[in-house]
């Protein structure tokens, strides 16, 4: 099992992952042309995707959907109020519906879904599991629950957002206080410090390697957002905006640049 993050942040979230000759895609935020661009980039043929999973229904997450699914025939994967929300307009689409908190199969790939704190309407994260490879995956929540914690124990690899330094947050002159509430909610969106306590939690039960995303490029920096893991132990990398994030394999150096904080639905990122 390996994955690559194709992009993290307000401006797009897509993820691939490969596993016993199954390919996902994790979201489609970015543009369909930068998804197909960046996954040929990874060595992927936007055509061999098997399946595309969707997280929750902000713009950041599937505004590449439309245009992408006009070249490829592959079923997308939703929850019911997910689907019910992002299918407006969309024809043609395979829709394989899902339970939050259910689990299903892609040839040999399980995928297990679990609830988020978000402010969507049926927001989850997931669990990849292929032969004894796991990798786990959190994008967009305002705090780690009990339940969260339970379906994560024992991944291999984790990618999660770190979308804002508290400090950094505070001092911030561009967003009004009650957009930093929302950041900083329970539904919001998770902070460095969320992330280093929710880290260190899994690090006993085999954690081996993390991915950092949708960091804020106003309210964290990947210095700031590794150096607030540091004491986990674990090799830690930040996903960009701009470039796809290497297979997780060889932990290279991912990109670090990232585009300005716009939103394209949904709440507010730091």
């Amino acid at each position: 099992m390996r994955f690559a993050v194709l992009g993290s942040g307000s401006g797009g979230n897509a993820t691939v992952i490969e596993a016993g000759g199954v390919r996902v895609l994790v979201d489609a935020g970015l543009s369909a042309k930068q998804i197909c661009l960046r996954l040929k980039a990874v060595g992927i043929a936007p055509e061999s995707l098997d399946a595309i999973l969707l997280t929750h229904e902000h713009g950041d997450h599937v505004r590449g959907l439309r245009v992408l699914m006009k070249a490829l025939r592959t079923p997308v994967y939703a929850t019911a109020s997910t689907s019910h929300v992002v299918r407006e307009g969309l024809d043609g689409i395979r829709w394989k519906i899902f339970e939050s908190g259910g689990r299903f199969a892609i040839g040999g790939l399980e995928v297990e879904s679990f609830a988020v704190p978000h402010d969507a309407v049926e927001p989850v994260g997931y669990v990849f599991r292929a032969a004894e490879r796991s990798f786990g995956l959190v994008s967009d929540t305002g705090h780690i629950t009990e339940m969260m914690l339970r379906r994560l124990r024992g991944v291999e690899s984790l990618f999660v957002e770190a979308n804002y330094d508290d400090a950094l947050l505070e001092a911030d002159l561009k967003r009004p206080w009650s957009t930093k509430q929302r950041i900083s909610s329970k539904h919001g969106h998770l902070s460095n410090a969320q992330v280093a306590e929710f880290v260190g939690g899994l690090v006993a039960d085999g954690l081996k390697r993390v991915v950092l995303g949708h960091l804020s490029r106003d309210c964290n920096t990947p210095e700031t957002a590794i150096s607030a893991l540091a004491a986990c132990g674990l090799p830690v990398c930040c996903a960009g905006q701009d470039e796809p994030c290497g297979w997780h394999e060889e932990m290279p150096a991912c990109g670090i640049e990232f585009a300005a904080d716009e939103l394209f639905g949904g709440l507010p990122a730091a």
